[in-house]
Parts: C-alpha cells; structure tokens; sequence
C-alpha cells in the first residue's frame, strides 16, 4: 500500500518552514519513509498515538524535538495537521486541541 503524506493548509506549511533545519529534514526523511515502507511498518520511537484519531511523528535532531500530529484519510493519505518544537516531556494539551480542531477541516 502507497501511503502519501500531506500538509492541511498554508499554516501548517509554515509551521514546518519554521522548523530548525536538521529537524525540518527529519520530517521529510519520516515522510519519505512511510511513503516507501508503509504507515503500517512505522512504530515507536518515530510514530506514537496520542488520542482518538490523532497520532504524532517524532523528531529528534541537534537543534532540539520537534512533532508532527497527524491523522490518516481515505486515500491511503496521513495529513499533517499541526507542526511545533516541543520543550516540554509532554505533548502540551493545547496543542492536541489545536490539532483536533484543525482535522475537522479535513473533508
């Protein structure tokens, strides 16, 4: 199965522009990655779930940690919904909220 890895909105593709650069890379190596092997081969430490339909890829790079929450289409598709650098050992609930309020544009 073919998986494409897609961006909800503008926002969000400013989210990953903002990105330092070695995690910005990150996040294009694990998209090219589930592309190539498939979601369903992905596990910990690079996808984790987190609530509901909402699951997140993690980076780790020199610059810091960095998350991408996602949620999965018909299609297959995995649409990225909300982008940040983390600095806490949690996911902050507000930005659970944020992307789960962002995946209900998702048609």
């Amino acid at each position: 199965m073919c998986w494409r890895v897609e961006v909800l909105n503008e926002a969000v593709r400013a989210e990953i522009r903002e990105l330092p650069a070695d995690l910005r890379a990150r996040f294009v190596k694990l998209g090219e990655r589930i592309s190539q092997v498939g979601l369903e081969f992905m596990r910990e430490p690079h996808v984790k779930h987190l609530q509901g339909k909402l699951w997140e890829l993690r980076m780790l790079g020199r610059d810091g940690i960095a998350r991408a929450l996602y949620v999965t289409a018909v299609g297959p598709r995995i649409i990225v919904v909300r982008v940040f650098v983390k600095k806490t050992r949690k996911t902050p609930r507000a930005e659970i909220d944020l992307a789960l309020q962002r995946a209900k544009e998702i048609r």
